[in-house]
């Protein structure tokens, strides 16, 4: 049975920053696309960052690039979401998720396996 569980979301002031952190078991991180999604209240959700099983040139939604960053470590079968620079725009609640492949398209529906998410608050 896959499990997929984040963890690291919080209240931060603008301009803080916080990591996320996505464990699974029952699936390899380290063989699966794997990404962050976003979705805050009223608004579709919607693909932070993604990044294929081979690390190769990973995608960042326009609003973060800069500020985001994206990592795993195999080992610990664990995914990262490193965001710096917080924005109350950032608000929303963030979550993991692993697919076979996304081939560039950080979209949701590419996505099967999904975690319950971790809420994120930036205060202005």
């Amino acid at each position: 049975q896959v499990q997929v569980v984040e963890s690291g979301g919080g209240l931060v002031q603008a301009g803080g920053s916080l990591r996320l952190s996505c464990t699974a078991s029952g699936l390899k991180i380290g063989d699966f696309a794997v990404g962050w999604f976003r979705q805050a209240p009223g608004k579709e959700r919607e693909g932070v960052s993604c990044i294929a099983w081979s690390d190769d040139n990973p995608y960042y939604a326009n609003s973060v690039k800069g500020r985001f960053t994206i990592s795993r470590d195999n080992a610990k079968n664990t995914l990262y979401l490193q965001m710096n620079g917080l924005k109350p725009e950032d608000t929303a609640m963030y979550y993991c998720a692993a697919g076979a492949d996304f081939s560039g398209r950080c979209e949701p529906l590419l996505f099967g396996y999904w975690g319950q998410g971790t809420q994120v608050t930036v205060a202005s």
